[in-house]
């Protein structure tokens, strides 16, 4: 049987329609977002129980290209591509962990951790990506003008792009806020050949300039407003559905920034519904960053009003938005999924996270937002310690444990058995015990801190990226292997811990007694 899919505008009063190969991003009717619709009834006749064992033999198999989570789903994606256009790193299928210790540090006993970075590029923006360059391919072979793919990103979605434009043969380029991503992220579009504009403006700024630069139809827009994505991101619910053995988890929290993960979760799902795969739906739980939190401020409201915010600074850098492109759709889906939005401040995120790595889990901020909000809405009520929860963990941190390399230039003026304690963390690393390199192990000087070294770089750091640092260092001076005044300590950087003190002022205390 042939399956057809479309675009359609999500304003009921328009319906308007267009071919999934048209250049074309919002309505040019209404001008409301659009969104990929399916030939429902013909993918009916074939069968909830049919779907299922279809679903279940193309699993992780060595099939072209039905081994991907995203592309084992082909009927219910782009049916109608090409397998010849498919541009696949074999995405999707990531684990479904069973963060049993976290889940009875908190109390909750069935808790799930969907680990959608362990990924190709790092982030689940992966599944959304070869969707839309398969799209992009299978439309330039069709005489379509596309030169280069374009995106504006806070990091994941510029990963993404690049790394699957890449694999296409096709030119991507990225818009990136200065100073608002991480050294790593920067450097993953680059080491794809991906064309990087660093610009001084933040993600929003981006984003208006991508959308103006895109009424070009030589440059392909590649943001989450463009509804080809949204066809991979859905993947993620129905994966966890089919890890489930089909069956359907209580609540399902996903971290929120530009939105547009929050729809093609709740799609996913209501797919499934419609197709007579699942009797029920969870709650979809959105979780945001204090500083970058229009939803929730919203939601506050009923969704009576949006009022878009210049997003501040926050650790959670991926989801740092002010005015998210796919408001709309996901207002829609929490209104269908009895949903709920919850924000997190720096220190909860931080906290939760951390909390996380010391349990078996390895986090990104992101994640810590997600977390957070989980305890928050436990300790609220809002969730039950007897329900089965998921929560979606969107992303890794690049070369988190990537060694620390000094010069011999920035210690040449310390001493023998000297400390260096960076704490400065530019959105992302890890305070872990490191060895310099040779030259510096000369000196005799030991390093502890984040991956960025030999400059001591501006930025925040929390519990996230600290919490080894007091710990691995009074394990040194309790065995002995370090004997120190504090005059032989050099902190760069302050930050905030758990307990809402300068991890400085922890270390001095250390030092201290240690002297003492």
């Amino acid at each position: 049987m042939s399956y057809r899919a479309w675009f359609q505008c999500i304003n009921p009063q328009c319906g308007a329609t267009y071919p999934l190969n048209s250049i074309v991003y919002q309505c040019q009717q209404c001008q409301s977002l659009l969104e990929v619709q399916h030939d429902t009834a013909a993918l009916a006749a074939r069968g909830a129980a049919a779907w299922m064992k279809l679903f279940e033999d193309r699993y992780k198999s060595n099939e072209w290209p039905y081994g991907s989570g995203v592309w084992g789903k082909k009927e219910w994606i782009l049916p109608q591509i090409s397998d010849h256009n498919v541009v696949s790193l074999y995405e999707g299928g990531t684990n479904l962990f069973w963060a049993e210790r976290f889940g009875k540090v908190i109390g909750v006993q069935d808790l799930w951790i969907k680990l959608c970075g362990n990924t190709h590029s790092g982030s689940f923006k992966d599944l959304g990506m070869t969707v839309l360059v398969s799209q992009v391919k299978q439309m330039i072979s069709e005489g379509a003008p596309i030169k280069a793919v374009v995106c504006a990103s806070t990091g994941d979605t510029s990963a993404a792009l690049a790394t699957y434009c890449a694999a296409a043969g096709i030119q991507s380029v990225v818009l990136l806020p200065r100073g608002k991503i991480s050294i790593a992220q920067l450097v993953q579009p680059i080491s794809n050949d991906a064309l990087v504009l660093y610009l001084d403006t933040d993600f929003d700024g981006c984003m208006r300039l991508v959308q103006e630069i895109t009424k070009d139809p030589t440059l392909y827009l590649a943001n989450s407003m463009n509804s080809l994505r949204v066809e991979g991101q859905k993947t993620v619910g129905i994966e966890i559905v089919q890890q489930f053995d089909w069956e359907v988890p209580d609540v399902i929290i996903i971290p929120g920034g530009n939105l547009g993960n929050v729809s093609a979760l709740g799609k996913g799902l209501l797919m499934m519904k419609d197709l007579g795969l699942i009797a029920k739906l969870p709650r979809i739980v959105v979780a945001q960053a204090e500083r970058a939190n229009p939803l929730y401020r919203s939601y506050l409201r009923n969704f009576e009003s949006f009022e878009p915010m210049q997003a501040q600074k926050t650790l959670a850098s991926a989801i740092q938005i002010g005015n998210p492109v796919s408001f709309e759709k996901a207002v829609r889906t929490l209104k269908q999924f009895n949903g709920i939005v919850e924000q997190a401040t720096e220190e909860e995120l931080a906290d939760a996270a951390a909390l996380g790595d010391r349990t078996g889990m390895f986090n990104c901020p992101h994640t810590g937002v997600a977390l957070a909000v989980l305890i928050k809405l436990l300790k609220a009520g809002k969730i039950s310690k007897s329900e089965r929860v998921v929560v979606i963990s969107t992303a890794q941190i690049p070369n988190r444990k990537a060694p620390v390399l000094v010069t011999a230039d920035m210690v040449a003026s310390m001493r023998t058995g000297s400390v260096i304690v960076d704490l400065a963390a530019p959105g992302g690393g890890n305070c872990e015990l490191t060895r310099p390199d040779e030259e510096v192990n000369a000196n005799g000087v030991l390093i502890l801190g984040p991956m960025n070294l030999p400059a001591a770089i501006p930025g925040q750091a929390s519990q996230l990226y600290s919490h080894n640092a007091t710990r691995f260092l009074s394990q040194l001076l309790k065995d002995g292997a370090v004997h120190l005044d504090f005059d032989d300590v050099v902190i760069s950087q302050t930050c905030i811990t758990h307990e809402g003190k300068p991890i400085g002022e922890q270390i001095e205390a250390l030092l201290q007694g240690a002297k003492a």
